[in-house]
């Protein structure tokens, strides 16, 4: 009898993912014939994507890290890890990493879409992508909030802004969801606008990245200051300034692509930040 193919189990507890312990301090997701926790009747496991090499990828939650399972029944957590997605950036490949994201997504539009929005009757997965009603056979897929996020650059100084939803101390960049019938440059001038009192122009496209926190699409730019005095948003924004090259503050950690637009700018000066 041929043996089971394997699958890479994605497994969330709350918004943490159980990684798989490597030699030398490296982490992997498990990718196994079974799932490497036991699976309760109610528990909805969704297949998301197809590897590159073709293993497929699959993704379910848990109620409890204390779920885990030897081969001979017995409770183990010997040789796993539940750590934070964000966390998981540092240990996984960032193809890896990236998959987490995308199952991270769908676990959660899966969690937030089992009844119609219209009759209320149960939604049942149509594809692994989308959901019709048992009733009435309204459809619907994942939707993602499209969010723009600025260098602004004055000379040799980039501006710099705290915002109140940050967990850290660190500084960042402004930031903010677009709006319905907007385009994207149009998003950047107004979220500038809205939150510092900046006039900027020169919008140029930096790149985009998923950011599945839950789920998000973050679009980066670099702009130029024209006029004006920062006059922060008090309700979005606690700190915020002008900062150069070589004197910033504590700024977002490399996972985030604002940490990437801030690298490419300081790039133009011949600094490389150490990788923390």
């Amino acid at each position: 009898m041929e043996a089971s193919l394997k699958s890479y189990y994605f497994i969330f507890c709350k918004d943490d993912l159980l990684l798989q312990r490597q030699p030398y301090d490296t982490h992997t997701i498990p990718c196994t014939a079974e799932p490497p926790i036991e699976i309760k009747p109610w528990t909805h496991i969704l297949n998301v994507a197809t590897m590159e090499d073709g293993t497929q990828v699959k993704a379910f939650k848990v109620d409890s890290p204390l779920s885990l399972v030897m081969t001979d029944d017995q409770l183990c957590d010997d040789g796993y890890d539940f750590i934070s997605l964000r966390q998981s950036f540092y240990h996984l490949s960032l193809q890896l990493y990236l998959m987490a994201g995308k199952c991270r997504e769908l676990l959660y539009w899966d969690q937030n879409t089992k009844f119609c929005g219209v009759c209320g009757a149960p939604m049942k997965m149509s594809t692994d992508i989308s959901k019709r009603c048992s009733e009435c056979g309204k459809e619907v897929w994942p939707q993602l909030a499209i969010a723009i996020i600025v260098l602004i650059n004055r000379g040799d100084e980039a501006l710099l802004v705290h915002a109140r939803n940050f967990k850290g101390d660190f500084y960042g960049l402004v930031a903010g969801f677009v709006e319905t019938g907007e385009t994207l440059e149009e998003a950047v001038h107004r979220e500038v606008s809205e939150e510092t009192g900046l006039s900027i122009d020169n919008i140029r496209y930096f790149g985009s990245q998923p950011w599945p926190y839950p789920s998000g699409l973050m679009v980066g730019f670099n702009a130029d200051y024209v006029s004006g005095d920062v006059h922060l948003q008090k309700s979005e924004l606690s700190k915020g300034s002008w900062f150069r090259y070589d004197n910033l503050p504590r700024i977002p950690q490399r996972l985030s692509i604002a940490r990437k637009l801030i690298d490419n700018w300081l790039s133009g000066y011949g600094i490389i930040l150490e990788q923390e």
